[in-house]
């Protein structure tokens, strides 16, 4: 590798709470507040308290969905744009200690992070910069001095949190006036407190996809110019029910973040991962007009496929109803999600197969490390080396349909073109092309018949890794879902809510 730019961009490296993040894959976002009970996406902050009464709150429900689903964390919006606090927070009236629920004795958040750690999942907070009701909002110095306040409530009453998922929406107050954030003061509070969790979209650790469609790019690059991370910190594309429209908006600008023409004189680079957001339903918020409106399994599985399939990780949202709890349509589609995911990803072809590469850099980093579980061991090729080969001979012939790659991403990101071929009565026939693999790519395609697979980089950055490789076929015997999504290697302008 002569070019200076391809060497400074594989010596960029996911920090330990992005590729932890990164890890999890797939988890649920909650939008759960005062706009589900009065019917609105956006609460304009002057609402009665007191309308805020889940009758059958349970949150262990929500738990249990999220994991027939395979997710493995849930963020709650603890505070939306009105204002209206999910706990009883001790710097606003504007809270569930002055909601009729358990007349003002309950805490939402608690009782929600509560069921995280039950259930087994990790829990994360939402909290909206942009506040509708507070009457210091737009006096810059006095309100950046109560959202930290607000942060510190949140970050040391209810344990670990995985993620602060922020927003860019920045309307007007009360007051009519328009807040400057103080985000590197947000920044430094979030690390004092909860140092292992990751801030989200508006934040400097994990970006948004650019829409909430749940649209993917077809190439989704980890290290990108870091103006990417000033570019989240706005609205414009933000907050959108999928009109059919919206998620079009996305300029051909915006797709390419990461190839060698994107970085070639873009400056510093950063590891900067990106997060798909999207809801199950058309709004953010419960409305029992779209009880019949709740995506069908095929979107779900596009989503995940072009998400979780293509290195970047997949923020469902599922709104709960007035009683505080899923409804049964959203319940019903998870399961099945769930379900669907286990039997396409459940039994790894490859794990009985012998591979081979023709080279690998020493005996530590043999193409066989490539089969395990072990984020320690990876499969390498030798430094400078753009083409080489990895070949998978099957005991028996199988039909594919799927194949997942893992670059060891604590190594950078590396793979930029790849192919896959089949034996066909001893020649190989290339089927599948590709790009960028990153910390995880799963490629689909018409289904094929073979004794042997071969995976082929045709061009890397320096060398190339894989720390796992998987083959697949519909209809395989199930496995448990924690095997599936969490194999290791080793977000939004007011985004989404």
């Amino acid at each position: 590798m002569t070019q200076q730019f391809l060497e400074d961009a594989v010596l960029v490296r996911p920090t330990a709470r992005q590729l932890a993040w990164q890890q999890m894959e797939f988890y649920a976002f909650v939008h759960f507040g005062m706009n589900t009970f009065t019917n609105q996406e956006w609460g304009n902050g002057t609402e009665d308290p007191k309308l805020f009464n889940p009758t059958e709150f349970e949150p262990s429900q929500w738990v249990a969905a999220c994991k027939s689903a395979g997710m493995s964390g849930l963020i709650l919006t603890c505070k939306h744009h009105d204002g209206f606090c999910l706990w009883p927070s001790k710097l606003t009236r504007h809270c569930v200690e002055h909601s009729s629920w358990k007349n003002g004795t309950g805490d939402i958040v608690r009782d929600v992070a509560d069921a995280c750690r039950a259930g087994g999942i990790k829990f994360g907070v939402y909290l909206s910069p942009w506040d509708r009701h507070e009457a210091c909002y737009g006096d810059s110095a006095a309100y950046n001095q109560f959202f930290v306040g607000q942060l510190e409530e949140l970050l040391t009453s209810y344990g670990p949190v995985f993620c602060v998922w922020f927003d860019g929406a920045c309307g007007e107050g009360p007051n009519g006036k328009r807040q400057v954030y103080d985000w590197d003061a947000y920044y430094a509070t979030i690390r004092r407190l909860q140092p292992d969790a990751v801030i989200s979209v508006c934040g400097p650790d994990t970006r948004w996809c650019g829409n909430e469609a749940g649209h993917c790019r077809k190439n989704e690059w980890s290290v990108v110019p870091e103006v990417l991370r000033d570019i989240e910190k706005i609205e414009e594309k933000s907050q959108k029910v999928d009109d059919g429209q919206f998620s079009r908006r996305v300029t051909s600008a915006d797709e390419d973040l990461g190839s060698r023409d994107a970085i070639r004189h873009a400056g510093r680079l950063i590891w900067y991962p990106a997060e798909v957001n999207t809801s199950i339903r058309p709004g953010w918020f419960y409305h029992d007009e779209e009880d019949s409106r709740v995506r069908s399994l095929t979107e779900l599985l596009e989503v995940y496929y072009q998400s979780v399939g293509g290195n970047a990780t997949f923020l469902l949202n599922i709104p709960p109803d007035t009683r505080g709890k899923f409804h049964e349509n959203d319940t019903a589609r998870l399961a099945e999600l769930g379900a669907a995911l286990r039997v396409a990803l459940g039994n790894n072809l490859a794990s009985s197969a012998m591979i081979t590469a023709t080279e690998s850099f020493d005996d530590a980093h043999q193409p066989h490390n490539a089969l395990f579980n072990d984020p320690s061991t990876f499969w390498r090729c030798c430094d400078g080396t753009d083409r080489v080969e990895l070949t998978l001979r099957f005991p028996e012939e199988q039909t594919l349909d799927k194949v997942m790659l893992m670059e060891h991403v604590v190594s950078g990101q590396r793979i930029e073109s790849f192919a896959l071929a089949r034996e066909d009565d001893g020649h190989w026939v290339t089927f599948f092309a590709g790009e960028v693999v990153g910390y995880k790519r799963i490629c689909r395609f018409e289904r094929v018949r073979t004794k042997a697979l071969k995976i082929c980089v045709e061009a890397a950055r320096g060398f190339s890794t894989l720390a796992f490789v998987g083959a697949y076929s519909e209809g395989s015997p199930q496995v448990q879902f924690d095997k599936i999504v969490n194999v290791p290697s080793a977000k939004p302008q007011q985004m989404g809510t």
